[in-house]
């Protein structure tokens, strides 16, 4: 049978429906001879579906199998896996990939299956499927909802043709303490900027039409307060109020739902002694009842399995009826809905109902993808040939990872390198680490798609020596002899410094944020030559670098730039490209100072810089951090003119403000400013942070352009949770600041509220109207 045949199912299941004599009327309900007919003509695909089911089916919907591992995609896909899928056991594959193999699979579920429902096929397509775009932290940089939207549009391209019809992305998880090592997979500390990048993928990936053969369902992770682990250790419970759970955590996900994400998964961690796969309250409760949410809820890898381990469950049938009652639909891997759930509902038929309400979600998100339509439309070998690493794609790529690059530092203006800037030395294991640019999660990424620092700048000039020095694994220190002699022959040198692909991502967190390796001695080694020295810091997480920006004349973060890599470094190197990411997260001085945040809650005692004061601070210390939370320079420079609002009060329950701010760009090049918006509520029924990001806008300006940003915003929008557990927007005085950094304010304005009244959403997922002009 070919995609040509189709749609068939859609008919032939309404033939087969009505063709049978049992109970057809809403599930539950009973209906018999003609009136069943009737009652099943008028019912929905997905519930005529659901009418016909055997238990066994049923749960089958209900069951994601691993068609492989992450490094050996579909091999576990044998004769027992398609038997399985005959007998209507399965409703999803991951590490599952490629046009034909998924065809074929696909075949056997719509055309030997006793009901012929299509499988859904998934991948953890993060920062790309083939094109490997920046990680995610990276790409938060950019401040630029329009790039993020970018990469996850291209990666539906891709991954789309490649088979797949879902993803493990965004993750919308805030993290604060980047010794966790699952901050590279998002969009950093704060709650409004992960909202907005976690809505850009969701409709990059979604699309216009979810049922386009070039869309993937987004799923957002990891439902819960994942990035609250105790410690920064993966998998840590999140120990956590109320107010901060609704207020910082859980805002991206509401962002997400605003959005439209298709599903979820659930967190690995506990909140409050309760797993996230088994809160009742959050997933049922929380997510469907007040949100009004209807998706796809997926576990964890094995997280069902897992709620044993966490002490409240005994069995895996116990553990299968947790998670049902709680609103999973989906069990990951873990096979306990496979295997105990139908001895969960036979010893509680109370769970009946639940069962039928996920099998229903799941057939419905199929049905939105198209599948029951034609469920080949995701298997064109065609397709998939020509849209890889495309032309167009690269250039995305390269143009995303330049506007993620984060100028930190440039003394003396090191940077951009003069044309006639003489010798370089290009020094560091990293600037030659094809596997380290392609991030923790590379889907189908290739080394051999990479190019490196290394390979872009000695193409871009031939006369650049390559030394690797010491890299961030070994204790090898031989190299830095070699290391020091290029630097000594050099003009400049270039050090690529940081920690490689494997120091971040799930079960990654360190210890410790400091250089890993010998690279702190390899550091001192090449400045004590004397030499101009410009530090390349590559990575996916924040890190405690004082030695770095006390040697270094210039530092750029460089993250993990996906294959695209070098040429991006390259460009922004030599200034063909001016530097305008902004830090999505704190750097700190030391491990010791983290978790270190920019929008923290005041103090009786304020921090001093005098030690000798009892204020909040280290004594060891200064009490700011190395880098703020959206610092970032530019080879140009820019000033601000004053703060305008349109109105000076605005009633709780209504209306709008506009606040105006006018940039110009003062230097001599082009180059773009990132204006961040600001509040605080300085008085209120409970202590509020010192300030919170409100709005933010990536500018371009010319040499001696000034442009005015407007940003608009409603009452909602400095609402608080309040002691009464709902969203409040308070009367009184809410503070405005803009400027260059949480660090660097350059205009302030002040709004009255006048009254009170009940909020709408968490206040950072409402998205900021922002029109420049």
């Amino acid at each position: 049978m070919t995609a040509r045949l189709y749609p068939f199912a859609r008919a032939a299941l309404m033939a087969s429906a009505l063709g049978l004599s049992g109970l057809f009327a809403a599930p539950g309900a009973a209906a018999q001879g003609g009136e069943a007919s009737v009652a099943v003509a008028n019912q929905s695909l997905p519930h005529r579906l659901l009418a016909q089911m055997t238990l066994e089916e049923k749960i089958g919907q209900l069951v994601q199998r691993m068609g492989g591992r992450q490094r050996a995609l579909n091999s576990r896909l044998g004769p027992d896996e398609l038997e399985r899928v005959r007998a209507g056991q399965v409703g999803s594959y991951l590490h599952v990939a490629g046009a034909e193999p998924l065809r074929e699979l696909q075949r056997v579920a719509v055309e030997e299956s006793r009901l012929r429902i299509p499988l859904l096929f998934s991948m953890d397509v993060v920062h790309g499927y083939r094109t490997i775009f920046p990680v995610p932290l990276a790409m938060a940089a950019t401040f630029d909802d329009a790039a993020m939207q970018r990469h996850a549009r291209i990666a539906a391209v891709e991954a789309s043709a490649a088979g797949l019809h879902w993803t493990f992305a965004p993750m919308a998880d805030v993290a604060r303490d980047g010794r966790w090592g699952r901050i590279v997979e998002g969009a950093g500390e704060d709650p409004f900027l992960t909202a907005r990048m976690t809505a850009a993928q969701v409709r990059g990936f979604q699309g216009e039409d979810l049922s386009a053969a070039d869309t993937l369902m987004a799923g957002t992770k990891h439902l819960g307060a994942y990035g609250a682990a105790q410690g920064g250790r993966d998998y840590a419970d999140a120990d956590i109020s109320d107010r901060v759970l609704q207020e910082v955590y859980l805002a991206p996900f509401r962002a997400a739902a605003e959005e439209g994400t298709a599903s979820y998964m659930t967190a690995f961690n506990t909140i409050g002694g309760v797993p996230t796969t088994a809160n009742e309250a959050l997933l049922r409760g929380l997510l469907r009842d007040d949100w009004g949410w209807q998706g796809l809820m997926l576990s964890d890898w094995r997280a069902v399995e897992e709620l044993l381990a966490h002490g409240i469950a005994e069995t895996r049938d116990e553990a299968a009826a947790l998670a049902l009652r709680a609103s999973v639909d989906m069990d990951m891997v873990a096979d306990v809905y496979a295997d105990h759930l139908a001895r969960a509902v036979a010893a509680d038929p109370a769970l009946l109902p639940l069962l039928d309400e996920a099998v229903l979600r799941i057939l419905r998100v199929k049905e939105a993808l198209g599948l029951f339509d034609d469920p080949y439309r995701y298997h064109d070998t065609v397709r998939e040939a020509a849209v890889m690493v495309s032309t167009e794609h690269r250039a995305a790529a390269r143009e995303v990872a330049e506007r993620s690059i984060v100028l930190l530092k440039n003394e003396g203006n090191v940077l951009p390198l003069a044309r006639g800037a003489g010798r370089v030395a290009l020094i560091g294991a990293l600037a030659d680490d094809a596997r380290s640019a392609l991030g923790s999660w590379k889907a189908q990424g290739l080394e051999a798609d990479v190019v490196t620092l290394r390979s872009a700048l000695q193409a871009a000039r031939p006369a650049v020596t390559y030394t690797p020095g010491a890299d961030s694994r070994s204790a090898d220190a031989s190299g830095i002899a070699a290391a020091v002699a290029a630097a000594q022959a050099a003009d400049v040198v270039v050090l690529a410094l940081g920690e490689d692909f494997d120091w971040s991502g799930e079960a990654r967190s360190r210890s410790s944020l400091e250089l890993p390796g010998r690279q702190k001695e390899l550091l001192a080694a090449v400045a004590a030559t004397g030499k101009p020295l410009v530090v390349v810091l590559m990575g996916g997480r924040p890190l405690a670098i004082p030695e770095v920006d006390e040697a270094a004349d210039a530092v750029l973060a460089t993250w993990l730039l996906g294959i695209e890599s070098g040429p991006a470094i390259t460009r922004v190197l030599l200034g063909e490209v001016n530097p305008a990411g902004r830090l999505p997260v704190t750097f700190p001085r030391a491990t010791g100072q983290v978790p270190f945040t920019y929008d923290q809650m005041p103090s009786g005692r304020p921090a001093d810089p005098d030690p000798t004061r009892d204020t909040v601070r280290y004594m060891d210390l200064p009490i700011t951090p190395l880098y703020a939370f959206g610092h970032g320079l530019s080879y140009t420079s820019f000033t601000y003119g004053a703060m305008e609002l349109d109105r000076a009060e605005i009633p709780a329950s209504g209306g709008e403000v506009t606040v105006r701010v006018p940039v110009t760009n003062s230097g001599t090049r082009a180059g773009d400013e990132v204006v961040q918006l600001y509040m605080r509520d300085p008085v209120a029924s409970v202590s509020r942070p010192v300030m919170q990001l409100r709005g933010y806008a990536r500018v371009a300006l010319q040499p001696g352009e000034t442009k005015t940003v407007a940003f608009t915003l409603n009452p909602a929008q400095f609402a608080l949770w309040s002691l009464g557990g709902e969203w409040l927007v308070e009367e009184g005085r809410i503070e405005l600041m803009a400027g260059a950094a949480s660090d660097d304010i350059r205009a302030r304005g002040t709004i009255t509220i006048m009254g009170s009244a009940p909020g709408t959403i968490a206040p950072a997922a409402i998205p900021t109207r922002v029109a420049v002009q």
